[in-house]
């Protein structure tokens, strides 16, 4: 009711305004785009589309002054009279002309270094002018493509054959285009509340949009700003050890206020820095307008070739205060020939500024969207949208929204799916997949020669997988239920396994799931799997080093899970396990043929004959919390999104309970906590932590594979993107224990704050890690790690790989060694 209510009051409000329209050029007819527009002394304003035109909602027209502010241009005022509800207002602007001479200019003293001087010592002032308001936000999003080849390096390039139909036939169309209008609230440092009033994506009448203000807020006030990795401010405390200043000339506004354009150069290439233009308004010091460049190596973004951030400041002169109006962010990047480039526009209006909050107005909820959000007619958004369409626009919501109606019917998702429903001899061989878009629901078979499965290990020799599986989903109720079946078969043991899965998702708000599964399998005595089937498999034929240590495990478990709390998820476990051990049964390699294998009992490598543990079986209990602190949330009406609180750790909690065992000897119980943070270190990095820890009660005699295994590397290649996880250098089996247990991870990612500084290594454009590793068990001496390596290593735009350098020391052995990071094998194993 209260929501109906909101639609119906901002319904009658929008219905009530009178609207002022029109086209801004230069005095050569050409359309000037993203022009401030807005009414004088207040906060009712809006932006030119890229055509130049625009449209502005005024309570009334009276006499109305209307301000066009762009920068490079004379900031110009028009009167408005008129009795008629809408007013076509074109405007041509002339370029501004800026001067020097009212500046001295001195060789030894750069004028410019006194103005950014100013303003950094003013900008604490300025800040707190704006730190708290209300404020109507308008956000239009649009993400297009150029030039999509066919093919690219010899493969196909499959988009989909919706996706397909939005591009001309150079591979060049509008992949995205959305808008939002909402009403927001902010408080510095960085709490703001978000309720979503109109929410319209192109071609889909049941999507929300992600362009929200919550994404959109850049403040240059602050010392760093957050573009994948944290930017220095023009204007930040240390800027002078990033930046040079050039005072490239002065302009009076129209409230005569003069106003200082200066020109950003960074001092070294490499660092995070921007470049471009700030403008300051004498006096005061604040800003007017900032259009300024990140080139994406500065953000180690290398597809991203280049972003631009424009932002303008109006005047009130009844408050004094200059307050933001509009942002524009756009970017250009590419990679294979294919070229990207989006653009969001963002209109503020309407501000109050509150001396204070009320304690309730900020909370962990930072959207929420109205139910019926995405509903709205184009009646509705013609009336209340800041910023025209341009004709590309309004063409691709045309397009699109009449192809959605034919494009969700059943006749034609039937002749889609038919189309690729097709079955062929060779699927036999290389699989099949059946699908229903229509009634959502696929059925998949892996097919009998899944190459992607195919791995090697000594137990098993060459093994492949194949399987079934059936999905069905309903995005609306944010439900979802699969069952699976795995099937694998060892050729070197002659052993075929097979494994279930059935899992249900009831709801997208508190993501309450269940899934059971049972059968056969070959387990690591690790379930961490800490080496995974590809780098074993290469480990083996390629070096003779045999790592991974299995067992035959027969199972059946049912697990349950959900949010129980904000930010607080809990997950229940009970199963049965039947373990037998494993030998090797091949000898086989690539290479090193007359070298033998170590045999696959993790406690005796060089023993053949003895297992690792006599053949039981054994009930399993367990309870673990991951506990996310300061969570925040996104409230839609299909679902809630949770958004970790970077400010605050992530706590692990586990309970393990073994019973009903073989003999009572296998039984246990074992508590383990950890913490997991991550601390910003602004623009001079981020440091990891996991602390780990944990114990064992009743647990003398348990079986090897209950022990606590850590997570050893020996094939010196790291697959991960952080080693918060892992001991670069311990055997994987060497330190197991069943009794209490601690584990340190630090790490240390300067993002190029060191590396940018040295001369030819910043070439690299890579970051430094330092890390520090530690184990500590009973009655053996501590483990520790000492590393330091580079990161963002790479050729081009690809970045895929990273070299450390790492020092262990255990009771008075000491190793060295370089792990390579080959982060892609995340994509292929």
């Amino acid at each position: 009711m209260r929501n109906f209510i909101l639609s119906a009051f901002l319904f009658f409000s929008i219905s009530n305004f009178a609207q002022i329209k029109g086209t801004i050029t230069d005095d050569k007819g050409n359309p000037l785009p993203f022009v401030s527009v807005f009414e004088e002394n207040t906060y009712t304003g809006t932006t030119s589309n890229e055509q130049g035109k625009y449209q502005l909602n005024v309570k009334e027209i009276g006499k109305n002054k209307i301000v066009f502010q762009y920068l490079g241009f004379k900031t110009q005022k028009s009167t408005v009279s008129s009795d008629s509800k809408t007013v076509t207002l074109n405007i041509v602007m002339q370029e501004e002309s800026f001067a020097l001479n009212e500046v001295v200019i001195d060789p030894k003293n750069n004028p410019a270094n006194a103005i950014i001087k100013s303003a950094i010592a003013n900008k604490k002032d300025n800040s707190e002018k704006t730190a708290r308001y209300i404020a109507d936000f308008y956000s239009k999003g649009m993400f297009k493509i150029k030039d999509l080849p066919k093919k690219i390096m010899g493969m196909k390039v499959d988009i989909g054959d919706e996706m397909a139909s939005n591009l001309d036939s150079t591979g060049t169309g509008i992949l995205y285009l959305s808008e939002t209008i909402s009403k927001i609230s902010f408080e510095k440092p960085g709490k703001l509340k978000e309720k979503i009033i109109a929410s319209k994506i192109s071609g889909n009448n049941k999507g929300f949009s992600y362009n929200t203000a919550t994404l959109s807020t850049y403040d240059f006030y602050d010392n760093t700003l957050e573009f994948n990795i944290n930017l220095i401010s023009p204007i930040a405390d240390n800027a002078f050890n990033y930046y040079k200043y050039k005072l490239e000339g002065t302009f009076f506004d129209d409230n005569n206020q003069q106003i200082y354009k200066i020109k950003v150069t960074p001092k070294r290439d490499k660092e995070p820095v921007f470049e471009g233009y700030i403008y300051i308004v004498d006096d005061s010091f604040a800003i007017y307008a900032v259009d300024l460049d990140i080139k994406g190596y500065r953000m180690k973004n290398e597809f991203t070739e280049v972003m631009n951030l424009k932002q303008s400041f109006s005047y009130n002169v009844k408050n004094k205060i200059w307050s933001k109006n509009a942002q524009t962010l756009s970017f250009n990047a590419g990679a294979f020939g294919v070229k990207f480039s989006g653009k969001f526009n963002y209109v503020y209006s309407n501000y109050e500024f509150p001396a204070s909050f009320e304690k309730k107005t900020f909370g962990n909820e930072i959207v929420a969207f109205e139910t019926d959000a995405n509903k709205k007619d184009d009646a509705f958004w013609n009336q209340i949208r800041p910023i025209p369409l341009t004709i590309e626009e309004s063409n691709d919501y045309t397009k699109k929204d009449s192809l959605q109606t034919i494009r969700k019917s059943q006749k034609y998702t039937d002749s889609i799916d038919a189309k690729n429903n097709k079955f062929k001899v060779t699927d036999i061989i290389m699989g099949y997949e059946y699908k229903n878009t229509f009634k959502k629901h696929s059925f998949e078979y892996k097919g009998l020669l899944n190459l992607s499965s195919l791995s090697f290990n000594t137990v098993q020799g060459f093994n492949l997988d194949s399987g079934f599986s059936f999905k069905k989903w309903n995005e609306e109720k944010g439900t979802s239920t699969s069952i699976s079946t795995t099937f694998n078969y060892g050729f070197s043991d002659e052993r075929f396994r097979v494994t279930g899965e059935f899992s249900h998702k009831f709801n997208n708000i508190n993501y309450a799931t269940i899934w059971a599964s049972g059968g056969t399998k070959v387990a690591q005595f690790n379930s961490a799997q800490p080496i995974s089937n590809f780098v074993n498999s290469i480990s083996s034929l390629f070096f003779k080093d045999n790592y991974m240590k299995l067992y035959n495990l027969e199972f059946a478990q049912i697990n349950y899970s959900q949010d129980v709390a904000n930010g607080v998820n809990l997950n229940a476990k009970v199963g049965y396990e039947q373990r037998k051990p494993l030998f090797n049964t091949t000898d086989y390699s690539f290479f090193k043929r007359d070298d033998i294998y170590s045999s696959n009992n993790p406690l005796a490598p060089n023993d053949f004959v003895t297992p690792a543990f006599d053949p039981h079986h054994l009930f399993k209990a367990a309870l673990s919390a991951r506990i996310n602190f300061g969570n925040k949330y996104i409230s839609r009406p299909d679902g809630r999104y949770n958004f970790k609180n970077d400010k605050y750790p992530t706590l692990f909690l586990a309970f393990e309970k073994a019973f009903a065992a073989s003999e009572k000897k296998y039984e246990f119980v074992r508590i383990g906590a950890s913490v997991q943070y991550d601390l910003s270190l602004g623009n001079k990095g981020i440091l990891g932590m996991n602390f780990r820890g944990g114990k064992f009660f009743n647990a003398e005699n348990i079986s090897f594979i209950d022990y606590r295994h850590f997570n050893g590397n020996q094939t010196h290649i790291g697959t991960t993107d952080r080693y918060l996880n892992v001991f670069n250098l311990m055997p994987y089996y060497a330190n197991s224990t069943n009794d209490s247990y601690f584990e340190m991870h630090l790490e240390h990612n300067d993002t190029g704050f060191i590396m940018n500084k040295i001369p030819l290594l910043n070439l690299l454009k890579s970051t430094m890690n330092l890390g520090f590793h530690s184990l500590a068990i009973p009655d053996r001496k501590p483990y520790s790690e000492f590393t330091v390596g580079l990161d963002n290593l790479g050729f081009g735009k690809f970045k895929f790989f990273r070299v450390d350098y790492v020092h262990s020391y255990q009771g008075g052995i000491q190793q060295n060694g370089v792990v390579f990071g080959l982060k892609i094998l995340n994509v292929l194993d």
